[in-house]
């Protein structure tokens, strides 16, 4: 079942990331933040779903336990949302989740997972894709900036958002695999075969409820915030997406780590097609190219399974 786990998950978080573009706010410096505490609302309200009827007995507990996985991803999703008021969707999406590269080395050499040959080829497709995605908006974003365009007027800086979301990441997503990989070894309390993966999302998600109270606090009592439910539909509806990707991933992670990590990675190739249909971004050949070499990549996992 890890492989149409990881296809939901690339869909949804593909989605999430087409809201999040047009929820980010260049004008607005608090923008990342009420983004990250918007996602962090309804992670909660899903935990508290998953508390009240999900039978896991859950033990709070686990929500110390879990925190370097939940810190991880959430420092990464917020510098990522800083990143976006500043790039195209087309160009942050791809080089954040090469992280699945990234992953494969960590899960292989310390965890010492292992993979057949057509696996192996499919996870090298999968990177080689969204590497060459990352390469070619790169040059795209040079010819902007050599156009003084106001919306990359920082630059480098901005560049380095979607690598330091991606190095960030992959840290959580070797975590993740390290306490979603062996019931019999994670550290997670008062865990069975059927809770393990819902104890771990539901202490991540908590943790972010917990992050987005402390940012209401901050910026509604401290900066004076003045934030309407109605001028917050583009983020409620990527905190939807993100929260659906986010409860079958972790089933994903925690059957095949090693080959679900580059997959879902490619959720870059939804992103890029919808920022194409509904922010009018222009896709070349060449990007055709790279999203055909991930689709193969991906049906060979795919065929894998099957």
């Amino acid at each position: 079942m890890w492989f149409t786990f990881a296809l939901i998950t690339m869909l949804a978080w593909g989605a999430a990331d087409l809201f999040y573009k047009k929820g980010a706010d260049e004008n607005d410096k608090y923008s990342h933040l009420k983004t990250t505490m918007i996602v962090g609302l309804v992670m909660g309200l899903h935990a508290a779903f998953m508390l009240l009827f999900g039978d896991m007995n859950y033990d709070f507990s686990n929500i110390l336990i879990y925190l370097p996985v939940s810190i991880m991803y959430i420092l990464s999703m917020t510098i990522g949302y800083f990143g976006l008021k500043y790039l195209e969707l087309s160009i942050s999406s791809p080089i954040q989740n090469s992280s699945g590269a990234v992953v494969c080395i960590l899960c292989a050499i310390l965890l010492q997972q292992t993979m057949n040959l057509p696996s192996i080829v499919a996870v090298v497709l999968i990177c080689v894709g969204v590497f060459l995605l990352g390469l070619f908006e790169k040059r795209k974003q040079d010819d902007y900036e050599k156009q003084n365009n106001k919306k990359y007027k920082i630059g480098f800086i901005a560049f380095m958002f979607p690598i330091f979301y991606c190095i960030i990441d992959s840290l959580g997503t070797f975590f993740d695999a390290y306490y979603l990989d062996d019931i019999a070894l994670t550290p997670l309390r008062n865990v069975t075969e059927l809770t393990l993966e819902n104890v771990a999302n539901t202490s991540y998600e908590l943790t972010f409820f917990i992050c987005a109270l402390i940012i209401f606090i901050y910026l509604y009592f401290v900066k004076k915030e003045k934030m309407h439910l109605k001028e917050q539909k583009d983020r409620i509806s990527a905190a939807i997406f993100e929260t659906a990707g986010q409860f079958t991933y972790v089933y994903a992670m925690s059957d095949a780590a090693i080959v679900s990590a580059p997959m879902v990675a490619s959720y870059s190739i939804v992103s890029i097609l919808l920022s194409r249909i509904f922010l009018k971004e222009k896709l070349g050949i060449a990007q055709y190219i790279s999203i055909l070499i991930v689709m193969v990549g991906i049906a060979i996992l795919g065929l894998q399974d099957a």
